[in-house]
């Protein structure tokens, strides 16, 4: 058995990448939407996207809407795949 993710094995990546991966391929949530999804602050956000960015897992966008800078975050092909290992992982260390 695989070992555990070590970047998405802490728990608000995990829910990061557990609602992302919810989504199409294509698809990008706003950062603010991801923020209240998680009850997070903006820094704890940042933080933890950071760590999912320099992993590969995530891309971040940042554009404005009108005058409004606005940032949106997807999950990568990779970062797809290690969530899919990683829920591999759980589901076995669960199953026994």
């Amino acid at each position: 058995m695989e070992g555990p993710d070590e970047v998405i094995h802490q728990s608000t990546r995990l829910r990061i990448t557990s609602i992302l991966n919810a989504l199409g391929s294509a698809e990008l949530m706003e950062f603010s939407t991801l923020k209240a999804l998680i009850s997070a602050s903006d820094g704890n956000m940042a933080t933890h996207l950071t760590a999912l960015e320099k992993a590969g897992y995530i891309e971040v966008t940042k554009d404005f809407l009108g005058k409004k800078p606005r940032t949106r975050v997807a999950l990568t092909a990779e970062g797809r795949r290690a969530f899919t290992r990683h829920v591999a992982y759980l589901k076995a260390l669960l199953e026994g």
